[in-house]
């Protein structure tokens, strides 16, 4: 790997969709936008008002259905403001995916908006703005180890060439052991979800590209992470290859999935994070998956130029 110019300072920037740890965020150096949700009518802030754990809660004593809205690009272009004025030369921000949010979207319009303020930054501060493709872990896991090499020295066409890569070949599949809040959010019609739950039917769902898919429908709740393990060996060219691991409220759930995962891999994963708003509010906090790197797909995610004129 080359070594970066001395003069580059780069700053990873994202949504908190991601679902990095706070502790992780401050050591790698990455900052964080939180998300807008509503519960019940009144407004908060994804991370700043709540943590993961007390989201579920809020959630289960919620009447309605809480709503999350999308960063505005007013808030994307003070983010990029306060990284311009503390010397950053180059800022990389992953959004969550553009099919599921239009914060891709109000992303590259927030750095359209900047340069028209600062145009002498074209030249001193290089924005770039990668969509995702999907969520939580699936940009989370490749944002810290793109933090990693950043401090390693990697220059900043580099990171934006490895999380190009990675989100072209990213892959989630997961669980959720109640079709209840995939009813309520209509990820599921309301009469399969009733039918599956009384059958103790448990959907197995992939997300590519941000189209969710239900790929496969087992029976009993001790089928459902030997399946996810096998739906994500049937799908990746390497099992040597990173994984992570996501989970909800339930440990014991993430803890059958390192298992089973670390069985069938033969190695433990890179990364294991507990799923916010985005994933929870359509699937509950019942929920266990796995994040894998597939086959590459091209020309499958939104880029800049789509949204530039």
């Amino acid at each position: 790997m080359s070594k970066k110019n001395t003069d580059e300072k780069i700053l990873l920037m994202t949504d908190s969709a991601c679902d990095i740890p706070d502790e992780d965020l401050s050591a790698g150096g990455i900052v964080m936008l939180p998300i807008p949700i509503a519960i019940d009518g009144k407004g908060y802030l994804e991370r700043v008002d709540f943590t993961i754990p007390e989201f579920y809660q809020r959630l289960a004593a919620s009447k309605e259905l809480p709503v999350t809205s999308h960063i505005l690009s007013i808030t994307y272009q003070q983010a990029y403001e306060d990284a311009y004025q503390q010397g950053y030369t180059h800022i990389i921000n992953t959004t969550i995916t553009s099919k599921g949010s239009n914060m891709f979207q109000a992303a590259v319009q927030a750095k359209k908006m900047f340069y028209e303020e600062h145009p002498e930054a074209k030249d001193t501060c290089q924005i770039f703005v990668l969509d995702s493709g999907t969520y939580t872990l699936g940009y989370g896991y490749p944002i810290l180890e793109a933090s990693k090499l950043i401090r390693s020295g990697a220059a900043a066409q580099e990171i934006v060439a490895y999380l190009d890569d990675f989100y072209s070949c990213v892959e989630i599949y997961f669980a959720a052991y109640s079709l209840e809040y995939a009813k309520k959010s209509g990820r599921i019609p309301a009469a399969s979800a009733f039918v599956g739950d009384v059958l103790g039917l448990r959907p197995i769902i992939s997300i590519i590209d941000g189209k969710t898919t239900v790929v496969e429908k087992v029976r009993g709740d001790k089928n459902v992470v030997p399946h996810i393990v096998a739906q994500a060996l049937d799908h990746i060219p390497d099992k040597k290859a990173p994984y992570g691991v996501v989970y909800g409220a339930v440990e014991s759930y993430r803890d059958e999935m390192l298992k089973e995962a670390g069985k069938k891999f033969g190695h433990a994963p890179k990364a294991v994070m507990q799923v916010g708003a985005a994933i929870t509010i359509n699937s509950g906090p019942k929920v266990v998956g796995i994040v894998v790197r597939g086959a590459k797909r091209v020309n499958t995610r939104a880029r800049e130029q789509d949204y530039e004129n």
